[in-house]
């Protein structure tokens, strides 16, 4: 099956799949993660952090994301109504290099994701592994940091440096046309928005 062909084929689904995450809350893996998951490196592309709320009667009231080495997030999209965004970096300037993100002041009730999203390039082809540690409104904890088969486990991303080679699967190429979507959505918000956002520490 050629490439032009499942690409053809991923298009609709891709589009369901997005236009259901508009609407539904929490999906049922009921994990944090962050997609797409398949990117590939060296490109600019808006990616999602989505943590959901699985404490019946509390809130997620502070998300804060460990950015891996290698990762190098450019600019965010102007956090939900609520929410108050901080970041820690090492270096300035056109060297800086964001290490974590921290987001308070919001209040996500049971069975819905928090959302944040930004824009970034990760540097080599590789997996990625974030940690991301989600406070509730009564204080307690949850730090997705976990291996894939525990309870929590930390988000991931699988780059690729390209699409050629071995064939393409229609996971993949659906994850990347996710990818666009994301990237045309967020232009709109950070056009929305004025300009792009890089809150300081």
């Amino acid at each position: 099956m050629s490439v032009k062909t499942l690409i053809r084929r991923a298009v609709p689904a891709a589009v369901t799949i997005a236009s259901a995450g508009m609407i539904l809350p929490a999906v049922a893996s009921a994990h944090a993660r962050i997609s797409p998951p398949v990117s590939v490196s060296g490109k600019l592309q808006l990616y999602s952090l989505a943590v959901p709320t699985e404490k019946s009667g509390l809130t997620t009231s502070k998300i804060v994301m460990t950015v891996p080495a290698g990762f190098g997030i450019d600019s965010f999209v102007p956090p939900p109504p609520g929410w108050r965004m901080q970041v820690q970096q090492t270096g300035s300037g056109d060297s800086a290099v964001i290490t974590t993100a921290t987001w308070t002041g919001g209040s996500t009730p049971t069975g819905e994701d928090s959302l944040f999203q930004f824009l970034a390039q990760p540097a080599s082809a590789k997996t990625y592994t974030f940690q991301v540690q989600q406070t509730y409104s009564d204080g307690s904890i949850v730090n997705w940091a976990g291996s894939e088969s525990s309870q929590a486990p930390a988000p991931t991303i699988d780059v690729k440096s390209s699409l050629g080679g071995g064939g393409v699967s229609v996971v993949t190429i659906i994850a990347l046309i996710l990818g666009l979507l994301g990237l045309l959505a967020g232009g709109f918000a950070l056009v929305g928005g004025g300009s792009r956002q890089r809150a300081l520490a």
